[in-house]
């Protein structure tokens, strides 16, 4: 082990969560978020305070299967440390899956050059009941091809104001969308997006409006006119947070970050 004094680490952990139990990822004075118990774990194997960046910031009820996130210290761990020592002092909703020493240079918000989410439907005509709080809900049937279509209007670089909710603080709504994709895995839909940030809500709102354009109640082209409109009140209701998954956070590969294990079946992990 290395002499601590005089040392700074930056440490790199990857982290998944159910986010059923917590009231989001940053940090609140109820204490009852991701960032709080994580940090209080792991200040535990650190011996003092710790302070985590996250890669981006989960609303209450949203999990992750990939998030990323990094802390200083002034002290040598093994790395095993930051995994098992922090799992032991963690709730069972939340685990970190690897850690790694990174160059001081790495910051796992700024550093990022996508984030992934995919957002599970269950579709269906009766509710679920095993993954209930896992997955989003739809009981009528949804064409997803009609989906499929409409969501290739949003790829690009866009002013998503009518996908923002009204509580965003982001100082600009415009973003780059990489990729939309939406397929169907028997009942499931799972509709994925790779941006460079997302707006408050943004997910949930394209969500709302793909089931509504599934279901036949606009075109597929409605959500251009939607997008183009720049207005939240023309678009569909926000879909609840139950379904929805930050899947994954990509990196420049000189981090040479580690990856993460498959957590669900229908949600891969990408870095």
């Amino acid at each position: 082990m290395r002499p601590s004094s005089f040392l700074t680490m930056r440490i790199a952990l990857g982290i998944t969560y159910d986010g059923a139990p917590f009231t989001g990822w940053q940090s609140q004075p109820a204490g009852n978020t991701v960032q709080d118990r994580l940090e209080a774990a792991v200040g535990v194997i650190a011996g003092g305070p710790v302070r985590l960046t996250a890669a981006g910031r989960t609303d209450a009820g949203v999990h992750a299967a990939g998030q990323v996130a990094h802390f200083d210290v002034d002290v040598a761990r093994p790395e095993s440390a930051w995994v098992r020592g922090t799992n032991a002092n963690l709730p069972a909703a939340i685990a970190v899956q690897w850690s790694a020493e990174v160059d001081g240079e790495f910051h796992a918000r700024y550093s990022a050059l996508r984030r992934t989410y995919v957002y599970v439907l269950y579709n269906h005509a009766v509710r679920p009941s095993v993954l209930a709080g896992k997955v989003g809900w739809f009981h009528l049937p949804l064409d997803v091809e009609r989906m499929r279509t409409a969501a290739q209007a949003l790829v690009g670089e866009h002013d998503f104001s009518a996908f923002r909710s009204v509580e965003c603080q982001a100082k600009t709504p415009v973003r780059q969308l990489a990729a939309a994709a939406v397929e169907r895995r028997g009942d499931y839909v799972l509709c994925e997006l790779s941006a460079n940030a997302f707006l408050h809500h943004m997910v949930r709102n394209v969500v709302g409006c793909l089931v509504h354009v599934g279901k036949g109640a606009a075109p597929p082209e409605w959500l251009g006119e939607v997008l183009a409109g720049r207005d939240r009140s023309r678009a569909a209701a926000t879909f609840g947070p139950e379904g929805l998954y930050l899947a994954g956070v990509t990196y420049p590969e000189r981090w040479k970050l580690p990856a993460f294990p498959p957590m669900l079946p229908f949600v891969g992990a990408t870095r």
